[in-house]
């Protein structure tokens, strides 16, 4: 199995959920290899890979399915989880931001967050169709498309994006037994989120649950491990949320 974006965070507690399962993973990177590195020493068992590529270069991608299946394939299960996150310095509000850094932001996550996905889900299945074999997509999408994010709309944008071309491919790759679906995690305690944490909005993003608490790396992670298994076939199209109640919607 292939999962991008590997090196920390939620990618890096999927590729340990996947090899704890008995999986052969690829862990992709881009260029964060220290971290990838880590995520693959981590890994329990034998047979895993790091794989490199820019998921945002349409050539790479190919090049990173490639180089997944040719490592530990035949590829059955595709996670896509490499995204430009909001941050402090990508944040974009009109009437605050230039247009040129407006468009540059948008090209940027859309690129990242739903082309690359596109791109992959491509490159994947199309293997998978050739060897006539069954397989599995997971999208990592977002709380952000159902309540808003206005300090980043482009990454709520690209990301309800994903969501919609998870289902549409749900459609159309269910001739091939291939099933996507897709979890949208709220708030989740990954490394680069632990300062937000930590500081004085801690508590308010923590009560945004009724739990008290915000999401860890590992709960996503087993809810992709599921949604890939055979027996969770019959929720391809589906968008799980993982938001500790949270955000509810209809």
């Amino acid at each position: 199995m292939l999962v991008t974006g590997a090196s920390t965070g939620i990618g890096a507690a999927v590729a340990r959920r996947f090899a704890e399962a008995g999986d052969r993973v690829a862990v992709h990177y881009r260029s964060n290899r220290q971290g990838a590195e880590s995520t693959l020493r981590s890994l329990p068992g034998d047979g895993h890979a790091l794989v490199f590529g820019d998921v945002s270069d349409p050539g790479d991608v190919r090049d990173i399915v490639r180089q997944a299946d040719a490592s530990v394939g035949p590829l059955d299960v595709l996670v896509c989880n490499a995204a430009v996150a909001p941050t402090t310095a990508n944040r974009h509000v009109i009437g605050e931001t230039t247009y040129e850094d407006w468009g540059d932001v948008f090209h940027q996550m859309v690129s990242v967050n739903l082309l690359a996905s596109a791109n992959l889900a491509w490159a994947f299945a199309s293997q998978a169709i050739g060897r006539r074999s069954s397989g599995a997509i997971v999208n990592i999408g977002s709380r952000g498309v159902f309540r808003g994010e206005p300090e980043h709309p482009a990454y709520a944008a690209s990301k309800g994006g994903l969501h919609a071309l998870g289902q549409s491919l749900a459609l159309a790759l269910a001739p091939h037994s291939i099933s996507v679906a897709t979890v949208a995690p709220g708030f989740v305690a990954t490394a680069r989120q632990l300062a937000k944490l930590d500081g004085p909005g801690g508590a308010a993003l923590r009560g945004q649950s009724p739990f008290g608490r915000v999401g860890t790396p590992e709960e996503v992670a087993a809810a992709v491990v599921w949604l890939a298994s055979p027996e969770a076939m019959w929720s391809s199209g589906a968008i799980l949320d993982l938001n500790g109640a949270s955000h509810l919607r209809s």
